[in-house]
C-alpha cells in the first residue's frame, strides 16, 4: 500500500486544516504504520509510466518560489532504471535551466502524469539529481528514445519516495492525434469499402427499365 506519499507531505499543518474539515480521521486509518519507508512502485505504476509521453515536474527555486516544467517525447521516454529511479534525458529548449538550477540547492521534485482518455493521473515525489552529457555520456545518451530527433544535453535520475493515484473528478477526456486516428479507423475502412461498392456501380453498363407486358 502506497502510504509515504501522504506521510512525506501531510505536515502539521495540513493534519489540523484536515481536522477542521473532517477528513484527518480516515486518513489516520489509512495511513496507520507509515514510517517513511518509500512506497515501492509495482507493476501498475511502472507499466502507466512506460506509455506515458508527457509529465509535468515541479521543482523550487532558493526563495521557496515553485517551478512548474513540461517534459514530452515519445510514448516510454520516462523510463524506469531499477528499484524506483525513474529517468529521462533533458533536450536542448530554451536554455533557461530553471529545473537544473532548482535541483542544485533542493533536490526535491514532484511528478504529475496524466492520462486524459482514461481519466487517471499518478502523483509521484522524489529526490532528483542531473547529469551532464559532458560527465557521462553513456548515461545520457542510454535514455534517449532510439530514432528521436530531440539533442540530449543531460540526464535527470529520479528517486521515487511516495506516489498516490488520484480521483478523476473533473478531468476533461483528451485524445492525441494517433488516438484519434486509430478509433476513427474502422469507420475510414467501412466508408473506403462503400465508395469502393458505389464507383462500382456506377461502372456497370446502363440497363433500361424494363416495361410491363401490355394487355
Amino acid at each position: 500500500m502506497a502510504q509515504n506519499y501522504r506521510h512525506t507531505l501531510f505536515s502539521d499543518a495540513v493534519k489540523a486544516v484536515q481536522e477542521r474539515h473532517g477528513s484527518r480521521a480516515a486518513y489516520i486509518k489509512m495511513d496507520a504504520g507509515a514510517d517513511g519507508t518509500p512506497d515501492a512502485l509495482t507493476a501498475k505504476e511502472l507499466d502507466y509510466i512506460a506509455l506515458r509521453d508527457s509529465f509535468y515536474m515541479a521543482s523550487v527555486n532558493a526563495d521557496g518560489w515553485p517551478y512548474i516544467q513540461h517534459r514530452g517525447g515519445p510514448a516510454g521516454f520516462l523510463r524506469h532504471i531499477a528499484g524506483n529511479r525513474i529517468g529521462f534525458a533533458d533536450y536542448r529548449g530554451n536554455r533557461q535551466y530553471i529545473s537544473t538550477a532548482n535541483l542544485a540547492g533542493n533536490d526535491r521534485v514532484s511528478l504529475f502524469l496524466m492520462d486524459y482518455p482514461n481519466k487517471d493521473r499518478l502523483k509521484l515525489v522524489g529526490h532528483a539529481v542531473s547529469v551532464e552529457l559532458a560527465d557521462d555520456p553513456a548515461a545520457v545518451t542510454a535514455l534517449m528514445p532510439e530514432g528521436y530527433r530531440a539533442t540530449p544535453e543531460r540526464a535527470f535520475f529520479i528517486d521515487v519516495i511516495g506516489w498516490e493515484w488520484n480521483c478523476s473528478q473533473h478531468i476533461t477526456p483528451r485524445f492525441t492525434e494517433a488516438e484519434i486516428a486509430a478509433a476513427v479507423r474502422p469507420m475510414a475502412a467501412e466508408i473506403n469499402q462503400l465508395r469502393a461498392e458505389i464507383a462500382a456501380l456506377r461502372s456497370m453498363p446502363h440497363q433500361p427499365a424494363s416495361s410491363p407486358d401490355l394487355p
